[in-house]
C-alpha cells in the first residue's frame, strides 16, 4: 500500500481520498477506523448531555425500553432506540449480536464457541457478551471478513 500525503495551506478542510483497484478487508478496516476517529455520540448521564467519542463505546444495550451506552468506565443513556443506533452505527463497525445488544467489533479481545451454537465474546475490559444463535452467522461473516480468527 502506498501512502501519499499532500499539504496545501489554502485547504479549508482536510479530506481523505483513497484510490484502489478493489476494496479489500484491510481497506474496509482502515475506512472504518477513519469513520470512527471523529464521530461523537450524544448521550445523557445524571441529567446532563455528554458528547462521547464513538471509538470509546464497548457496546449498546436496550433494557426495559431504555437504551444504554457502555464505555470502559461509564454507562450513559441514549434517547435513540436500538434499531436507530444500529442503522447509524452499522458503518462504524457495530453489529447486532442479540435482540437487545449492539457490539463494537473493535473492542473484542477474544471469541469462543459456546453451547447451543452461541458465541461468547470477551471485550477489552474483561466483560463477556453472548451472541445468540440467530445473529451468530452474521457476526461470524463480519468478523472473518475482517481477518479476526476464532479461538
Amino acid at each position: 500500500m502506498k501512502i501519499v500525503i499532500q499539504t496545501d495551506s489554502s485547504v479549508q478542510e482536510t479530506s481523505l481520498c483513497i484510490t484502489c483497484k478493489e476494496i479489500t478487508p484491510e481497506l474496509e478496516r482502515l475506512i472504518s477506523a477513519f469513520r470512527l476517529s471523529d464521530k461523537k455520540l450524544s448521550v445523557k448521564k445524571n441529567g446532563e448531555v455528554h458528547l462521547i467519542d464513538l471509538k470509546t463505546v464497548l457496546y449498546v444495550e436496550s433494557l426495559e425500553r431504555n437504551t444504554y451506552i457502555y464505555t470502559d468506565d461509564e454507562v450513559y443513556e441514549s434517547s435513540y432506540r436500538l434499531y436507530e443506533l444500529e442503522s447509524m452505527l452499522s458503518e462504524c463497525n457495530f453489529v447486532r449480536v442479540n435482540k437487545s445488544t449492539l457490539l463494537n467489533l473493535n473492542k473484542i479481545k477474544s471469541i469462543k464457541s459456546d453451547i447451543d451454537r452461541r458465541i461468547r465474546v470477551s471485550l477489552e475490559n474483561g466483560y463477556q457478551l453472548i451472541i445468540s444463535r440467530s445473529y451468530a452467522e452474521e457476526f461470524k461473516a463480519k468478523i472473518f471478513a475482517q481477518g479476526v480468527s476464532n479461538e
